[in-house]
């Protein structure tokens, strides 16, 4: 067998010839594939050297790692990868159950979508790898002995469900491939680890950073740089749009006394304060800049292009802001709706569907859209909540790097925006993504600090405002800012654009006076009917969330009736109802006439929720 590949360091074509083993009689260590650079992506084939080159010496580490940016071809990269390493048998490890779909789509000689056939490494006429899926109980021992290699999600492998890890040999797979290996810090994937002690691991991931922002395991042998990435068209052309106040004034909840501040000191404070960080991003005011801005970054898009489809994906930090954010965009006359994990499945395959069908101008996702999700049509993505560290972030960006237009750079179709508050600590992530698209391998030794928050997983932190959560923090409210100004970061990919910076840099100029163009934010005038339309509409999801947690502070099924004693409403409904008398008693209008509340009234029922609910629990639930 002969596999030829550029190596891109030595700048030469590089030929290895190997040989079939008569001892060997499977598929991934013996049957011819061709390495074909003019199908592959350049990280694809690169990759792919590196693998072999590394593992042609036995004695080095069993595990190394590929940084691959979104949309540059890591899902191709797994289906040669084993025959990269000659395995006997491989193990595909995918985070959930819709990329190892995906996955086992590329894998599948009868799939369409089958990898080796896109790409020309197999013709129709050889022998394909066999592969199955692990997925429920639809797969048994003889199809896994069968099979070249195994796809699955780590959930097949943890609990209850895991009836393969005690069942299989420890030496059944030889090689381990962990896709979107930045999650395979939990228990389940250690105890892959140790059970094929002495499989070879490959983790390949968008971002070298874990869930707990250590570095991700394993040697890194090969990173593909953002810039290239850009360059070649197989990401979208990056630039970030920081909100900057000319000032802020804010009322710290323990002293009282409104507090007005420069820029600079909001900067300061969006990285050192966290109490200042967190109302920063739960403020009204914050929210509507952004919402502003995104819009106005989604219009040049569109107009540009002359694509109508872009689309805005806004990060929100929990259920109630979801709705809020949605409504925001509603007031402005665009097509919004939010997925999160407290809605069923119906509702959320619903708005997936609109997406999809170009039937929505925005989405609004509490940790919902992550890995695996692909439109390409998302260009802006609006940040509207809180990361621990860069690899959550990269991934949030990562909603909005998928090309429409493949392998074009120029064109007008692939720009994607990333807008955020200056007073939000983005900016750090933002620079610290910039200097990762250079592939600077000094900086996957380096970690980013923690903020100080109780983060508990790899993505946003969802954080629920109210006082007397948490009596620890210092909540400020933030009253007004005045004259925001835009100021636009471009993802530098131009080599000589970074050389001109850097001899600027040398003269004396700092990064502000060149990177930072300016440009005034004005707010979209939102007619007062649309306003009125979009809360009246939030207050009533607002109650039917209330009405949730209620019950599900007390430990009570939604759909059970024991609060009702007729045994005739479920409690759901009785306490809905509930909440929805006292906003009756309070504003003066019945629930079936809410639509006829006036912007006071609305108001008024927003701000009075808290005391609804403290009345219904000391009511219902105190005695």
């Amino acid at each position: 067998m002969e596999i030829s590949f550029w190596d891109r360091d030595k700048n030469v074509l590089v030929l290895r010839k190997y040989w079939r083993d008569s001892m060997n009689e499977f598929v991934f260590g013996t049957q011819k594939i061709t390495i074909n650079q003019q199908k592959l992506r350049v990280p694809q084939y690169e990759a792919y050297g590196k693998i072999r080159e590394y593992y042609d010496n036995s004695q080095k580490d069993r595990e190394v790692g590929i940084i691959l940016p979104v949309g540059c071809g890591k899902s191709g990269l797994i289906t040669l990868a084993p025959f990269a390493v000659k395995s006997k048998r491989a193990l595909v490890v995918a985070p959930n159950v819709k990329i190892s779909g995906q996955l086992a789509d590329d894998f599948d000689m009868s799939s369409p979508k089958v990898f080796y056939l896109k790409c020309g490494a197999l013709s129709e006429t050889d022998e394909f790898p066999e592969s199955v899926e692990i997925r429920g109980t639809s797969v048994n021992m003889s199809d896994l002995e069968n099979a070249d290699v195994v796809i699955t999600n780590i959930q097949q492998l943890q609990g209850n469900q895991n009836r393969w890890l005690s069942a299989l040999d420890t030496d059944f797979f030889d090689l381990i491939i962990f896709d979107e290996a930045h999650h395979n810090v939990a228990n389940s994937w250690i105890e892959l680890r140790n059970k094929f002690s002495n499989a070879k691991i490959i983790n390949l991931s968008a971002t070298p950073m874990r869930a707990d922002g250590q570095i991700m395991a394993g040697n890194i042998i090969y990173s593909y740089p953002v810039c290239d990435a850009i360059k070649n068209g197989y990401v979208k052309k990056l630039k970030a749009v920081v909100l900057n106040p000319a000032s802020l004034r804010y009322v710290r909840e323990d002293q009282g006394t409104e507090v007005e501040v420069p820029l600079d000191e909001v900067r300061r404070l969006g990285e050192e304060d966290a109490d200042f960080r967190r109302s920063i991003i739960t403020s009204k005011e914050t929210a509507n800049t952004i919402v502003d801005a995104s819009i106005r970054e989604l219009q040049k898009i569109r107009e540009k292009s002359g694509n109508n489809k872009h689309k805005i994906i806004a990060s929100a930090l929990n259920f109630k802001h979801c709705i809020q954010i949605k409504e925001a965009y509603a007031a402005r006359g665009l097509r919004a709706d939010y997925i999160h994990s407290k809605e069923d499945g119906k509702h959320n395959d619903k708005v997936l569907e609109k997406l999809e069908n170009d039937e929505l101008d925005v989405i609004v996702q509490v940790k919902k859209l992550g890995e695996g999700f692909d439109h390409p049509y998302l260009s802006v993505a609006a940040v509207f909540s809180i990361f621990n560290n860069l690899s959550p972030f990269i991934q949030f960006v990562g909603r909005i790097m998928r090309v429409v237009d493949q392998n074009s750079p120029d064109s007008l179709n692939n720009k994607g925006t990333v807008v955020f508050h200056a007073g939000a600590n983005v900016a750090k992530r933002w620079e610290d993504f910039q200097q990762y698209s250079q592939a600077d391998q000094e900086y996957f030794d380096q970690l980013l600090p923690l903020e100080g928050l109780d983060f508990s997983d790899a993505s946003e932190l969802e954080i629920e405002p109210e006082s007397g959560k948490n009596p620890h923090i210092n909540y400020v409210k933030i009253t007004k800012q005045d004259n925001v100004l835009l100021q636009e970061i471009p993802l530098l990919e131009d080599e000589e654009v970074k050389r001109a910076c850097n001899i600027l840099m040398q003269r004396g100029m700092s990064p502000e006076q060149y990177k930072e163009i300016y440009e005034k934010l004005y707010p979209i005038k939102i007619p007062k009917a649309k306003q009125r339309q979009a809360d009246r509409k939030a207050l009533d999801e607002l109650v039917k969330n209330l009405a949730g947690e209620i019950l599900y502070s007390h430990n009570i099924n939604p759909e059970g009736k024991e609060l009702d004693k007729s045994y005739m409403k479920t409690n759901f409904v009785l306490v809905k109802s509930a909440i929805d008398k006292q906003i009756s008693t309070l504003t003066g209008v019945s629930t079936g006439k809410r639509n006829e509340m006036t912007q006071e009234q609305i108001n008024l029922a927003y701000d009075k929720l808290p005391e609804i609910r403290n009345e219904i629990e000391r009511k219902w639930f105190n005695g």
